[in-house]
């Protein structure tokens, strides 16, 4: 999420660039068992993951990671409310998940979940969302998008259209890991701890559309200030650039949950220049903006 973070639960405008890594599900009968068997791949080809449940029930069988069951399992339970016939069947089923990027970079994990699930049982996806993760829904919809899109809540219903997104200066752009995960429901509670003003959300929703529309990199990272530092006020927390990169010459911003996984930085000087600064900072996942989204234009 490029723009609007928190805000666009309030219904302002917001910027959302889709991933060209994302995730994968697969889902097969399997004769040899009578229960449902789940198991998560990395990137590497590696099983992270793995639990079985018992279709009646959906109690957990076995598991090598008791949290991640007990979130899937709560997932499950509501497909089944709403699907049950799927869950009545002799046969078991297996279902396979398959990372495209290294699992601590989240990306919407969870997001592109829900998507396929509600693939698989042609339930709502938003509806799922709503009942499992909570949220505003961008990611789920760029989990579906082919390229950025515009979101928006309108009177509480997820509304996007796909929009050109491909600056000039693109090449400028680039995405550092900062490894900080955060939960986007306490971000979601901090924010919404401190009532929004209605002309904030559409300033949001302003600079939405002229950050989109910028030509110039300074023209960019001028605005990308301005959306900072309305947020920093906002949440009362510090902005990335002032905890991490202060002498930074470029600009500095947070994507989705603050203080959490990936930074967008911009910078007017050699590629090779920018990275070793990162990478004396500590951060060494340094990625240039064409290597990580998703854009039909390319």
């Amino acid at each position: 999420l490029l723009t609007g973070e928190y805000f666009v639960l309030d219904g302002a405008r917001a910027l959302a660039l889709p991933t060209r890594p994302g995730q994968s599900l697969s889902v097969e009968e399997n004769a040899m068992i009578d229960w449902l068997h789940w198991a998560g791949y990395d990137e590497k080809g590696a099983m992270w993951f793995w639990a079985g449940f018992d279709f009646k029930t959906l109690d957990i069988l076995d598991t090598n990671d008791a949290e991640v069951a007990t979130r899937l399992r709560d997932i499950l339970a509501v497909i089944r409310e709403w699907k049950p016939r799927l869950f009545r069947r002799k046969k078991g089923l297996d279902f396979k998940t398959t990372l495209d990027f290294p699992r601590n970079w989240g990306l919407g994990t969870s997001s592109t979940l829900i998507q396929n699930l509600a693939r698989w049982a042609e339930v709502p996806a938003f509806d799922l969302l709503q009942k499992t993760f909570g949220g505003s829904g961008y990611d789920l919809a760029c989990a579906a998008a082919d390229g950025p899109i515009v979101y928006q809540l309108e009177k509480g219903k997820p509304r996007w259209e796909t929009v050109p997104f491909d600056p000039p200066f693109s090449e400028a752009m680039y995405f550092v890991f900062l490894g900080k995960k955060q939960n986007s429901r306490e971000g979601i509670a901090r924010y919404r701890a401190r009532p929004a003003e209605a002309r904030h959300i559409a300033q949001i929703s302003e600079w939405t559309d002229q950050i989109r529309m910028a030509d110039s990199l300074a023209q960019f990272e001028c605005l990308l200030a301005k959306h900072e530092n309305l947020i920093a006020r906002t949440l009362d927390l510090p902005r990335a650039k002032d905890l991490y990169f202060a002498d930074f010459w470029g600009e500095i911003k947070s994507l989705g949950a603050w203080g959490g996984d990936f930074v967008l930085a911009t910078s007017d000087r050699p590629p090779e220049e920018t990275r070793r600064y990162f990478e004396g900072k500590g951060f060494e996942v340094f990625l240039k903006y064409a290597d990580l989204i998703l854009n039909p234009s390319k």
